[in-house]
Protein backbone atom coordinates (compact mmCIF):
# COMPACT_ATOMS: atom_id res chain seq x y z
CA UNK A 1 0.00 0.00 0.00
CA UNK A 2 1.42 3.37 -1.05
CA UNK A 3 0.88 5.57 2.04
CA UNK A 4 2.58 8.54 0.39
CA UNK A 5 0.03 8.42 -2.43
CA UNK A 6 -2.82 8.40 0.09
CA UNK A 7 -1.35 11.50 1.75
CA UNK A 8 -1.07 13.30 -1.59
CA UNK A 9 -4.68 12.51 -2.50
CA UNK A 10 -6.07 13.79 0.82
CA UNK A 11 -4.01 16.98 0.47
CA UNK A 12 -5.46 17.51 -3.00
CA UNK A 13 -9.03 17.48 -1.68
CA UNK A 14 -8.77 20.25 0.90
CA UNK A 15 -6.66 23.36 1.21
CA UNK A 16 -7.42 23.25 4.95
CA UNK A 17 -5.06 20.27 5.36
CA UNK A 18 -1.54 21.60 5.70
CA UNK A 19 0.31 18.40 6.64
CA UNK A 20 -0.68 14.76 6.81
CA UNK A 21 1.07 11.54 7.83
CA UNK A 22 -0.62 8.19 7.21
CA UNK A 23 0.43 5.05 9.08
CA UNK A 24 -0.97 1.52 9.30
CA UNK A 25 -2.89 1.09 12.54
CA UNK A 26 -4.86 -2.09 13.28
CA UNK A 27 -4.32 -3.20 9.67
CA UNK A 28 -5.87 -0.05 8.20
CA UNK A 29 -4.61 3.43 7.21
CA UNK A 30 -4.76 5.97 10.04
CA UNK A 31 -4.07 9.67 9.43
CA UNK A 32 -2.44 12.34 11.58
CA UNK A 33 -3.49 15.71 10.20
CA UNK A 34 -2.17 19.18 10.93
CA UNK A 35 -4.66 21.74 9.53
CA UNK A 36 -3.94 25.13 8.04
CA UNK A 37 -5.30 27.09 10.99
CA UNK A 38 -4.81 30.43 9.28
CA UNK A 39 -6.94 29.33 6.32
CA UNK A 40 -9.60 28.01 8.73
CA UNK A 41 -9.64 31.34 10.56
CA UNK A 42 -9.97 33.24 7.30
CA UNK A 43 -12.92 31.03 6.32
CA UNK A 44 -14.39 31.47 9.84
CA UNK A 45 -14.63 27.70 10.31
CA UNK A 46 -14.97 26.65 13.95
CA UNK A 47 -16.02 23.02 13.46
CA UNK A 48 -12.62 21.94 12.23
CA UNK A 49 -12.97 18.20 12.74
CA UNK A 50 -16.21 18.01 10.75
CA UNK A 51 -14.71 20.09 7.94
CA UNK A 52 -11.66 17.82 7.71
CA UNK A 53 -13.72 14.65 8.06
CA UNK A 54 -16.27 15.31 5.32
CA UNK A 55 -14.31 17.48 2.89
CA UNK A 56 -10.93 15.76 3.05
CA UNK A 57 -10.89 12.27 4.60
CA UNK A 58 -14.32 11.12 3.41
CA UNK A 59 -13.87 12.63 -0.04
CA UNK A 60 -10.76 10.47 -0.34
CA UNK A 61 -12.54 7.40 1.11
CA UNK A 62 -15.38 7.66 -1.42
CA UNK A 63 -12.99 6.79 -4.26
CA UNK A 64 -10.48 4.60 -2.42
CA UNK A 65 -10.39 0.82 -2.38
CA UNK A 66 -11.83 -0.70 0.79
CA UNK A 67 -8.38 -1.85 1.96
CA UNK A 68 -6.95 1.66 1.45
CA UNK A 69 -9.69 3.66 3.15
CA UNK A 70 -8.68 5.80 6.13
CA UNK A 71 -10.45 4.21 9.12
CA UNK A 72 -9.47 6.82 11.68
CA UNK A 73 -7.70 10.14 12.02
CA UNK A 74 -6.39 12.55 14.63
CA UNK A 75 -6.10 16.28 14.15
CA UNK A 76 -2.99 17.79 15.68
CA UNK A 77 -2.59 21.30 17.03
CA UNK A 78 1.16 21.36 16.34
CA UNK A 79 3.10 20.59 13.12
CA UNK A 80 3.97 16.98 12.42
CA UNK A 81 7.19 15.52 13.75
CA UNK A 82 9.34 12.83 12.17
CA UNK A 83 8.02 10.15 14.54
CA UNK A 84 4.30 10.68 15.12
CA UNK A 85 3.51 8.61 18.26
CA UNK A 86 6.60 9.83 20.11
CA UNK A 87 5.91 13.44 19.21
CA UNK A 88 2.38 13.18 20.58
CA UNK A 89 3.58 11.69 23.86
CA UNK A 90 6.24 14.37 24.16
CA UNK A 91 3.68 17.13 23.53
CA UNK A 92 1.36 15.78 26.24
CA UNK A 93 4.16 15.66 28.79
CA UNK A 94 5.21 19.21 27.98
CA UNK A 95 1.63 20.46 28.29
CA UNK A 96 1.38 19.21 31.85
CA UNK A 97 3.88 21.92 32.91
CA UNK A 98 1.92 24.89 31.57
CA UNK A 99 1.44 27.84 33.91
CA UNK A 100 -2.18 28.99 34.21
CA UNK A 101 -3.29 32.60 34.75
CA UNK A 102 -4.07 33.30 38.39
CA UNK A 103 -7.15 35.50 38.28
CA UNK A 104 -10.91 35.23 38.70
CA UNK A 105 -11.77 35.55 35.00
CA UNK A 106 -9.65 32.51 34.12
CA UNK A 107 -10.93 30.45 37.06
CA UNK A 108 -14.60 31.16 36.26
CA UNK A 109 -14.11 30.52 32.53
CA UNK A 110 -12.18 27.29 33.12
CA UNK A 111 -14.72 26.10 35.68
CA UNK A 112 -17.56 26.53 33.20
CA UNK A 113 -15.70 24.86 30.34
CA UNK A 114 -15.08 21.93 32.71
CA UNK A 115 -18.85 21.31 32.83
CA UNK A 116 -18.75 20.50 29.11
CA UNK A 117 -15.69 18.27 28.84
CA UNK A 118 -13.93 15.52 30.74
CA UNK A 119 -10.57 16.40 29.18
CA UNK A 120 -7.80 18.15 31.12
CA UNK A 121 -8.06 21.90 30.56
CA UNK A 122 -4.82 23.79 29.97
CA UNK A 123 -4.20 27.30 28.62
CA UNK A 124 -3.03 25.85 25.29
CA UNK A 125 -6.00 23.46 24.98
CA UNK A 126 -7.86 23.81 21.70
CA UNK A 127 -11.59 24.03 22.44
CA UNK A 128 -12.56 21.52 19.76
CA UNK A 129 -9.49 19.42 19.04
CA UNK A 130 -8.28 18.97 22.63
CA UNK A 131 -11.43 19.50 24.71
CA UNK A 132 -13.88 18.09 22.13
CA UNK A 133 -16.42 20.92 22.37
CA UNK A 134 -18.94 21.19 19.54
CA UNK A 135 -21.37 23.75 18.12
CA UNK A 136 -23.93 23.22 20.89
CA UNK A 137 -21.22 23.69 23.52
CA UNK A 138 -20.13 26.90 21.81
CA UNK A 139 -23.66 28.31 22.02
CA UNK A 140 -23.76 27.70 25.77
CA UNK A 141 -20.26 29.14 26.11
CA UNK A 142 -21.20 32.30 24.18
CA UNK A 143 -24.28 32.91 26.33
CA UNK A 144 -22.38 32.18 29.53
CA UNK A 145 -19.66 34.68 28.62
CA UNK A 146 -22.20 37.35 27.66
CA UNK A 147 -24.15 36.97 30.89
CA UNK A 148 -21.26 36.32 33.27
CA UNK A 149 -18.73 38.85 31.99
CA UNK A 150 -20.85 41.34 30.03
CA UNK A 151 -18.86 40.47 26.88
CA UNK A 152 -20.70 40.33 23.57
CA UNK A 153 -19.33 37.33 21.68
CA UNK A 154 -18.78 38.07 18.02
CA UNK A 155 -19.01 34.70 16.28
CA UNK A 156 -17.07 36.05 13.31
CA UNK A 157 -14.09 36.52 15.63
CA UNK A 158 -14.47 33.22 17.46
CA UNK A 159 -12.46 31.27 14.91
CA UNK A 160 -9.46 33.39 15.98
CA UNK A 161 -9.72 32.41 19.64
CA UNK A 162 -10.14 28.65 19.63
CA UNK A 163 -7.68 28.01 22.46
CA UNK A 164 -8.54 28.48 26.13
CA UNK A 165 -5.79 31.07 26.49
CA UNK A 166 -6.93 33.12 23.46
CA UNK A 167 -10.54 33.07 24.64
CA UNK A 168 -9.49 34.03 28.16
CA UNK A 169 -7.39 36.95 26.86
CA UNK A 170 -10.36 38.28 24.86
CA UNK A 171 -12.80 37.95 27.77
CA UNK A 172 -10.29 39.47 30.19
CA UNK A 173 -9.82 42.51 27.96
CA UNK A 174 -13.53 43.02 27.25
CA UNK A 175 -15.12 42.01 30.57
CA UNK A 176 -17.34 44.49 32.43
CA UNK A 177 -17.89 42.32 35.49
CA UNK A 178 -17.45 38.78 36.84
CA UNK A 179 -20.83 37.40 37.89
CA UNK A 180 -21.21 33.72 36.92
CA UNK A 181 -24.69 32.96 35.55
CA UNK A 182 -25.69 29.38 34.87
CA UNK A 183 -28.45 28.50 32.37
CA UNK A 184 -29.49 25.51 30.29
CA UNK A 185 -30.39 24.71 26.69
CA UNK A 186 -34.11 24.61 27.46
CA UNK A 187 -34.05 28.25 28.57
CA UNK A 188 -32.17 29.18 25.40
CA UNK A 189 -34.54 27.33 23.06
CA UNK A 190 -37.48 29.25 24.53
CA UNK A 191 -35.94 32.67 23.82
CA UNK A 192 -37.85 34.93 21.44
CA UNK A 193 -36.39 35.66 18.03
CA UNK A 194 -37.31 38.31 15.47
CA UNK A 195 -37.71 35.90 12.54
CA UNK A 196 -40.71 34.22 10.97
CA UNK A 197 -41.15 30.85 9.31
CA UNK A 198 -41.72 30.85 5.56
CA UNK A 199 -44.68 28.63 4.64
CA UNK A 200 -44.94 27.12 1.15
CA UNK A 201 -47.88 24.71 1.45
CA UNK A 202 -48.76 24.91 -2.26
CA UNK A 203 -45.16 24.28 -3.35
CA UNK A 204 -44.81 21.40 -0.87
CA UNK A 205 -47.95 19.77 -2.28
CA UNK A 206 -46.60 20.22 -5.79
CA UNK A 207 -43.31 18.57 -4.84
CA UNK A 208 -45.15 15.55 -3.46
CA UNK A 209 -47.43 15.31 -6.48
CA UNK A 210 -44.39 15.19 -8.76
CA UNK A 211 -42.03 13.09 -6.62
CA UNK A 212 -44.25 10.32 -5.28
CA UNK A 213 -45.25 8.73 -8.63
CA UNK A 214 -41.71 9.22 -9.94
CA UNK A 215 -40.19 7.45 -6.92
CA UNK A 216 -42.83 4.71 -7.06
CA UNK A 217 -41.93 4.02 -10.67
CA UNK A 218 -38.14 4.43 -10.57
CA UNK A 219 -37.32 3.16 -7.05
CA UNK A 220 -40.41 0.96 -6.47
CA UNK A 221 -40.86 3.12 -3.37
CA UNK A 222 -42.64 1.39 -0.50
CA UNK A 223 -43.95 3.46 2.42
CA UNK A 224 -44.98 1.90 5.72
CA UNK A 225 -46.19 3.16 9.09
CA UNK A 226 -47.42 6.66 8.11
CA UNK A 227 -50.23 6.06 10.58
CA UNK A 228 -47.60 6.21 13.36
CA UNK A 229 -47.18 9.96 12.80
CA UNK A 230 -49.35 11.70 15.43
CA UNK A 231 -51.93 14.31 14.46
CA UNK A 232 -50.17 16.82 16.71
CA UNK A 233 -46.67 18.32 16.63
CA UNK A 234 -43.79 15.85 16.36
CA UNK A 235 -40.16 15.49 15.37
CA UNK A 236 -39.52 13.14 12.44
CA UNK A 237 -36.05 11.57 12.76
CA UNK A 238 -34.91 9.50 9.75
CA UNK A 239 -31.75 7.51 9.15
CA UNK A 240 -29.56 9.15 6.50
CA UNK A 241 -27.82 7.38 3.62
CA UNK A 242 -28.11 9.60 0.57
CA UNK A 243 -29.07 12.95 -0.93
CA UNK A 244 -32.42 11.40 -1.80
CA UNK A 245 -33.55 11.00 1.81
CA UNK A 246 -35.15 14.40 2.36
CA UNK A 247 -37.08 14.12 -0.90
CA UNK A 248 -38.14 10.58 0.01
CA UNK A 249 -39.61 11.79 3.31
CA UNK A 250 -41.28 14.67 1.48
CA UNK A 251 -42.95 12.28 -0.97
CA UNK A 252 -43.89 9.73 1.72
CA UNK A 253 -45.82 12.11 3.99
CA UNK A 254 -49.51 12.72 3.42
CA UNK A 255 -50.52 16.11 2.01
CA UNK A 256 -52.07 17.09 5.33
CA UNK A 257 -48.91 16.32 7.32
CA UNK A 258 -46.53 17.70 4.69
CA UNK A 259 -48.16 21.15 4.72
CA UNK A 260 -47.18 21.62 8.36
CA UNK A 261 -43.74 20.00 8.18
CA UNK A 262 -40.39 21.78 8.03
CA UNK A 263 -37.00 20.30 7.18
CA UNK A 264 -33.52 21.06 8.56
CA UNK A 265 -30.70 20.98 6.00
CA UNK A 266 -27.10 22.12 5.77
CA UNK A 267 -26.47 25.37 3.93
CA UNK A 268 -23.25 23.93 2.46
CA UNK A 269 -25.35 21.38 0.55
CA UNK A 270 -28.78 22.93 -0.03
CA UNK A 271 -27.53 26.51 -0.22
CA UNK A 272 -25.94 25.94 -3.62
CA UNK A 273 -27.23 27.58 -6.80
CA UNK A 274 -28.81 24.30 -7.89
CA UNK A 275 -30.62 23.41 -4.66
CA UNK A 276 -31.19 26.81 -3.04
CA UNK A 277 -34.46 27.52 -4.93
CA UNK A 278 -35.81 24.12 -3.85
CA UNK A 279 -34.88 24.75 -0.21
CA UNK A 280 -36.22 28.29 -0.22
CA UNK A 281 -39.67 27.17 -1.37
CA UNK A 282 -39.68 23.83 0.40
CA UNK A 283 -40.19 24.81 4.03
CA UNK A 284 -36.50 24.12 4.60
CA UNK A 285 -34.43 25.79 7.30
CA UNK A 286 -30.81 26.03 6.20
CA UNK A 287 -28.19 25.82 8.94
CA UNK A 288 -24.46 26.51 8.98
CA UNK A 289 -22.46 24.93 11.80
CA UNK A 290 -19.89 27.75 11.59
CA UNK A 291 -22.00 30.89 11.87
CA UNK A 292 -24.94 32.43 13.74
CA UNK A 293 -24.97 29.46 16.09
CA UNK A 294 -27.18 30.89 18.83
CA UNK A 295 -29.70 32.50 16.48
CA UNK A 296 -29.84 29.35 14.33
CA UNK A 297 -30.44 27.12 17.33
CA UNK A 298 -33.41 29.24 18.46
CA UNK A 299 -34.79 29.66 14.93
CA UNK A 300 -34.73 25.91 14.31
CA UNK A 301 -37.05 25.48 17.29
CA UNK A 302 -39.71 27.75 15.74
CA UNK A 303 -41.54 24.98 13.83
CA UNK A 304 -42.07 23.04 17.06
CA UNK A 305 -43.02 26.17 19.01
CA UNK A 306 -45.57 27.13 16.35
CA UNK A 307 -47.26 23.72 16.26
CA UNK A 308 -45.56 22.32 13.15
CA UNK A 309 -43.53 19.16 12.59
CA UNK A 310 -39.78 19.17 12.09
CA UNK A 311 -37.70 16.67 10.12
CA UNK A 312 -34.19 16.31 11.57
CA UNK A 313 -31.62 13.75 10.49
CA UNK A 314 -30.04 12.87 13.87
CA UNK A 315 -26.80 11.67 12.27
CA UNK A 316 -26.21 15.13 10.83
CA UNK A 317 -24.52 13.67 7.75
CA UNK A 318 -24.96 10.90 5.22
CA UNK A 319 -23.54 7.50 6.07
CA UNK A 320 -20.61 6.57 3.84
CA UNK A 321 -20.88 2.81 4.49
CA UNK A 322 -24.56 2.15 5.36
CA UNK A 323 -23.70 2.03 9.09
CA UNK A 324 -25.45 4.43 11.45
CA UNK A 325 -23.33 7.41 12.48
CA UNK A 326 -23.30 8.87 15.96
CA UNK A 327 -26.55 10.72 16.73
CA UNK A 328 -26.27 14.41 17.57
CA UNK A 329 -28.27 15.70 20.54
CA UNK A 330 -30.19 18.69 19.12
CA UNK A 331 -33.33 16.70 18.22
CA UNK A 332 -33.40 15.26 21.75
CA UNK A 333 -33.08 18.75 23.24
CA UNK A 334 -36.08 19.94 21.24
CA UNK A 335 -38.07 16.87 22.20
CA UNK A 336 -37.40 17.24 25.92
CA UNK A 337 -37.81 21.04 26.02
CA UNK A 338 -41.17 21.09 24.28
CA UNK A 339 -42.41 17.61 25.33
CA UNK A 340 -42.58 16.62 21.67
CA UNK A 341 -42.69 12.98 20.52
CA UNK A 342 -40.11 11.67 18.07
CA UNK A 343 -41.04 9.44 15.15
CA UNK A 344 -37.96 7.37 14.14
CA UNK A 345 -37.82 6.63 10.41
CA UNK A 346 -35.85 3.93 8.64
CA UNK A 347 -34.85 4.54 5.02
CA UNK A 348 -33.55 1.43 3.27
CA UNK A 349 -32.10 1.25 -0.22
CA UNK A 350 -31.25 4.90 -0.78
CA UNK A 351 -27.55 4.16 -0.29
CA UNK A 352 -27.67 1.63 -3.12
CA UNK A 353 -29.66 4.08 -5.24
CA UNK A 354 -27.49 7.16 -4.69
CA UNK A 355 -24.60 6.49 -2.33
CA UNK A 356 -21.80 8.95 -1.65
CA UNK A 357 -19.85 9.66 -4.81
CA UNK A 358 -22.64 8.73 -7.26
CA UNK A 359 -23.79 11.42 -9.66
CA UNK A 360 -27.00 9.82 -10.93
CA UNK A 361 -29.44 7.62 -8.97
CA UNK A 362 -29.79 3.93 -9.85
CA UNK A 363 -33.19 2.22 -10.01
CA UNK A 364 -32.96 0.37 -6.70
CA UNK A 365 -35.77 -0.69 -4.38
CA UNK A 366 -36.31 1.86 -1.56
CA UNK A 367 -38.43 1.41 1.55
CA UNK A 368 -39.40 4.12 4.06
CA UNK A 369 -40.74 2.92 7.42
CA UNK A 370 -42.16 5.26 10.06
CA UNK A 371 -41.84 3.64 13.49
CA UNK A 372 -43.98 4.19 16.57
CA UNK A 373 -43.42 7.59 18.25
CA UNK A 374 -41.15 7.87 21.26
CA UNK A 375 -42.31 10.19 24.04
CA UNK A 376 -39.54 12.11 25.88
CA UNK A 377 -41.35 11.90 29.24
CA UNK A 378 -38.76 12.36 32.00
CA UNK A 379 -35.81 10.99 30.02
CA UNK A 380 -32.47 12.78 29.76
CA UNK A 381 -30.99 13.70 26.37
CA UNK A 382 -28.75 10.62 26.26
CA UNK A 383 -31.69 8.31 27.00
CA UNK A 384 -33.80 9.86 24.25
CA UNK A 385 -30.94 9.56 21.75
CA UNK A 386 -30.32 5.92 22.67
CA UNK A 387 -33.97 4.97 22.43
CA UNK A 388 -34.39 6.54 18.98
CA UNK A 389 -31.12 5.10 17.66
CA UNK A 390 -31.91 1.64 19.04
CA UNK A 391 -35.33 1.70 17.37
CA UNK A 392 -33.82 2.55 13.98
CA UNK A 393 -30.97 0.08 14.39
CA UNK A 394 -33.34 -2.73 15.40
CA UNK A 395 -35.56 -2.14 12.37
CA UNK A 396 -32.55 -2.08 10.03
CA UNK A 397 -31.23 -5.35 11.45
CA UNK A 398 -34.62 -7.10 11.36
CA UNK A 399 -35.11 -6.26 7.69
CA UNK A 400 -31.82 -7.79 6.52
Amino acid sequence: MDLKKIEEKVLSYSHFVKEIAVIIHKEHPFAFIYPDFEALKEAKIINIKEEIRWYAVELYNMKAKESEKIKGFKILTAPLGSNIPQELIKKEKQAAHEIEPNDEVYRVLKSYIATMTEKEILPSSHLELDLELDSLNYVKLFVFIERSFGVKMEEALFSHMMSVNSLYAYVKEQSLHVKPVIFDYEELLRENIDKKLIYSALIMSLYKTLLYPLFRLYFRLEVRGVENIPSYTCIIAPSHQSMLDGFLIESALTYKILKKTFFLAYKQVFGTKLLSPIAKHGQTILIDANENLKETMIYCALPIRSGNNLVIFPEGARSRDRKLLEFRPYFAMLSKTFATPIVPVVIEGSYEALGAGMLFPRPRKIKVTFLKPIEPQSMEYAEIIKKVRDAIKSELESSK
